[in-house]
């Protein structure tokens, strides 16, 4: 199935490149406001903010207002814990259908898709020897999951967005280090504020 919907993917990006009537490059960079959410309740965890940046690239076809967008992003996810900052550092890849309103000046947006992304740096293990019933926290080296975006276009050079984050897999995973038998995972939530300027 996941397969099948790759190729899906793809086949849609080629479509849209080779029908495609707008191409543009562009920076995009904002704000990360990244929790983690675990599958069991025994930590008491707060958000921790972050950045992100990197190359946009926006497709658009002969549809009105019917389009593709990527980019290559070096953002900034984790939690926090008791006093501790975890924060991992990945470079994602987000590719989104998207669908404005045509408008002369300002044209708002939708929209949505997958991400992929790899661990680059950052912490990757915690230890806490004060807790006696799980005490160390791995962060993962792959992350994927979904895109939501409603934005704004201002005079076709810059787009502002607030983004949400969903992530599907596993980011961090929990055991005693005495034991190392995995007791819980955890999935990351992140709120995403951008602007991306286009050349």
């Amino acid at each position: 199935m996941k397969t099948k919907g790759f190729f899906l993917v793809l086949f849609i990006s080629a479509t849209a490149v080779l029908n495609a009537q707008n191409v543009r490059l562009g920076v995009k960079g904002g704000l990360n406001v990244a929790s983690v959410k675990f599958s069991e309740d025994v930590f008491d965890n707060d958000n921790i903010t972050g950045f992100h940046i990197g190359p946009i690239i926006e497709i658009m076809t002969p549809l009105p207002g019917i389009g593709l967008d990527g980019a290559v992003l070096f953002t900034q996810k984790g939690t926090e814990l008791r006093d501790k900052t975890i924060r991992s550092n990945f470079v994602e890849v987000p590719v989104n259908l998207k669908w404005k309103v045509v408008l002369p000046l300002v044209k708002p947006y939708l929209s949505a898709g997958p991400y992929v992304g790899f661990r680059v740096a950052g912490d990757k293990s915690w230890h806490d020897k004060y807790d006696d019933i799980v005490n160390q926290i791995e962060s993962k080296n792959f992350c994927a999951g979904l895109n939501f975006a409603a934005g704004v276009e201002i005079v076709r050079l810059v787009q502002l967005s607030i983004n949400y984050n969903l992530g599907l897999t596993n980011n961090f995973k929990t055991f005693d280090i005495d034991h190392p038998v995995t007791s819980g995972s955890g999935r990351t939530r992140t709120w995403i504020v951008s602007a991306a300027v286009f050349f």
